[in-house]
């Protein structure tokens, strides 16, 4: 029988924003809050492994953006501290949350002045920012669709290397959540009615042959109309 894989996805923890700018790609760190949620989120993914009588694997995967590379520093630093051995953290632009392209943190009425000006292309929709399957016709953009694809991609490579292991990935709400729709965990519309609590570990298991199943932690209820930045 194959070995199977286990993987905490995480949402990074509280950050800093800029207000009215819809790309989740800003440059900004942690919260004293969000410091808060890391820290204890380590103690979580403690009692998970011994509740599943896992072991971790030695590198933590993380996003390049500095929020989730924080939480990835302060999980490791804690479940050292536990007695875990943790080696590394590896960055990856892999797990980035959804891309804006050239249009990457400017406000929404930028955009919206952007989208206006070039005669190639008509307005973006009403409530583009949460529409799965729109891409900004801008140069290096992504649809969320597109984005979870290519976590997807990523949490399979990382399950297929990590057998037997706990894989911890640090990673964005709205490309995780559209990651477990490919991977099979989320149906369409669930996508839109869930989202994640910042830094609180989610456990997916991976059998081989794109098999995940959804074990341990909750996902957040998201409240109509909620429209957040991850």
């Amino acid at each position: 029988m194959t070995e199977r894989s286990y993987i905490a996805v995480i949402r990074h923890g509280d950050y800093h924003q800029r207000k009215d700018v819809p790309s989740a790609r800003q440059p900004f760190g942690l919260t004293d809050t969000g410091i808060a949620q890391a820290q204890s989120c380590g103690d979580l993914l403690a009692e998970m492994a011994q509740s599943q009588r896992l072991e971790f694997a030695p590198m933590i995967h993380c996003s390049r953006q500095l929020r989730a590379w924080q939480t990835a520093s302060r999980i490791a630093g804690r479940l050292r501290g536990l007695g875990h051995e943790i080696d590394a953290l590896a960055e990856t632009s892999a797990l980035a949350e959804r891309g804006l392209g050239s249009a990457a943190n400017l406000t929404v009425a930028e955009i919206d002045a952007v989208m206006q000006a070039d005669p190639r292309y008509p307005a973006p929709p009403a409530g583009w920012k949460s529409d799965s399957d729109y891409r900004l016709p801008l140069e290096g953009a992504e649809s969320l669709m597109e984005a979870g694809a290519r976590v997807a991609a990523c949490l399979t490579e990382i399950a297929e290397a990590g057998r037997g292991r706990l894989n911890i990935v640090v990673g964005h709400g709205a490309s995780i959540r559209h990651a477990c729709h490919h991977l099979g965990l989320l149906t369409r519309a669930q996508i839109a009615q869930l989202s994640m609590f910042h830094a609180r570990p989610l456990l997916l298991c991976y059998s081989g042959h794109d098999n995940w199943q959804h074990l341990a932690g909750a996902w957040k209820v998201r409240p109509p109309k909620e429209e957040a930045l991850d």
